[in-house]
């Protein structure tokens, strides 16, 4: 039988940058469904030491970093 395999931190935040990059995602799409239109682009590099920089561009860019 396969063992459970341990999922990464960030795929249940409860805190923190991926934690709120979700929720301003999240806020995003409920107000564009309330004006009936939206155009969003999501886009994530690696930056220095290995963390990513999340880009939520909406208007005005929402730049997150995640360790």
């Amino acid at each position: 039988m396969a063992e459970p395999q341990e999922t990464p931190s960030f795929h249940r935040a409860k805190s923190g940058q991926v934690r709120e990059a979700l929720d301003r995602l999240e806020g995003l799409v409920v107000d564009g469904l309330k004006h009936g239109f939206f155009d969003y682009s999501i886009a994530c590099e690696i930056a220095n030491g290995g963390k990513r920089q999340l880009v939520i561009r909406a208007g005005k860019s929402h730049k997150f970093t995640i360790p």
